[in-house]
């Protein structure tokens, strides 16, 4: 959990943002009751998840989205939320909505790794920076515009919407006493840090989260990460893999996204689509409102079940960065566009990480 002066500092900031976003999201429903605001159109579009609706945070922001936006426009703009499998697969999303056989989705960047490498960026940074930092370079630091620019050539449209909390690190069913456990390990990760795993010679997969608890039950995977103790809980991971790993140093904070089909993105009002950024912002504050709190009797819950909480020594910290370093440097030699957004976030950070350590009081003395 963040200490009590980060809390006071984040909770100022969500406060500020929330207040600005109600502001924005008043206005632009005035803008529209006047006769020549040109956003009155009625938008009745499918959204596909590669989340369950009913997973905390990360899925059911899904819904809170629709219904705030339904509610704030009393029914003009109704994006109806799909469970994954109710209109396509979890992993087809992106190229559904490309397509423009569904409108949008709700899903993560990290998903499409393998069509846009450096699409990760926007899920998480292993040993990357916290909430703060991370909003402020999507946001102010040009993250987002890189962004856009990485989904149009397929004909998408993203929008952060939807931020998790820090990651647990992982599962496993034995205690990890050495690193030369991981060689020949089958295990389930996401984005950038699988590329860590296979450096210490796991073999990685990257599975749905409904197909994640089966393929653990079934040996088909030895062990795995998915997210943070509200959600891993709900999966039931602790029922089989009795050693959970902190801290999630490959997601210190996760975001999701809202993706649209850019030519249907295109057609809408600009009132209109500020609306759903805005909406999106909203959702934003309200996952990081609630998402640290949550924890908090998730994994006592956890504990309670019979799983031991272990913490990762320094020592095989500065392995898994050592790894990552190396992959930071493979992947910006093979590809120009992550190497662009990289270097992005790199000069973002030197910044902000130059304030964030004179701001704040050493953890130490907290």
């Amino acid at each position: 959990m963040r200490s009590g002066v980060s809390r006071c500092v984040l909770s100022l900031w969500a406060s500020s943002v929330f207040a600005a976003a109600l502001f924005a999201l008043t206005s632009c429903e005035k803008k529209q009751d006047g006769p020549a605001a040109g956003a009155s159109q009625q938008i009745s579009w499918k959204m596909a998840s590669a989340f369950s609706g009913t997973l905390p945070i990360v899925g059911d922001s899904g819904p809170y989205f629709s219904e705030k936006l339904r509610r704030i426009t009393k029914g003009r703009i109704d994006i109806k939320f799909y469970d994954p499998g109710k209109l396509v697969p979890a992993f087809e999303v992106f190229d559904a909505v490309s397509q423009g056989s569904i409108d949008s989705g709700w899903t993560t960047a990290a998903y499409w790794q393998g069509k846009i490498p450096a699409a990760a960026f926007f899920t998480a940074v292993p040993f990357g920076p916290d909430t703060n930092e991370y909003l402020g370079w999507v946001y102010e630091g040009g993250g987002w515009t890189l962004w856009k620019e990485l989904y149009a050539p397929h004909n998408v449209m993203p929008i952060p919407c939807q931020l998790t909390p820090p990651e647990a690190s992982g599962w496993f069913k034995t205690p990890i006493t050495s690193l030369d456990q991981f060689r020949g390990m089958k295990i389930r990760y996401g984005g950038m840090a699988g590329m860590i795993m296979q450096k210490l010679g796991a073999s990685v997969q990257l599975l749905a989260p409904g197909d994640i608890y089966p393929a653990l039950e079934r040996g088909v995977i030895d062990a795995l990460e998915f997210a943070n103790p509200s959600l891993d809980e709900q999966l039931g991971f602790q029922r089989i893999a009795k050693h959970y790993y902190f801290p999630g140093w490959h997601q210190p904070s996760s975001m999701g996204e809202f993706i649209v089909n850019l030519d249907r993105w295109k057609s809408l009002d600009p009132a209109d689509q500020e609306l759903i950024e805005t909406v999106c912002q909203a959702v934003i504050v309200r996952d990081v409102e609630i998402g640290d709190f949550q924890q908090i009797a998730a994994l006592q819950r956890i504990k309670d079940q019979g799983v031991t909480v272990h913490t990762w020594p320094d020592e095989t910290l500065r392995t898994f960065k050592q790894a990552w370093d190396e992959v930071l440097a493979e992947q910006s030699a093979k590809d120009p566009d992550f190497k662009r957004v990289y270097e992005s976030y790199k000069a973002y950070r030197a910044q902000a990480s130059a304030w964030t350590k004179l701001s704040r009081v050493p953890a130490s003395l907290q």
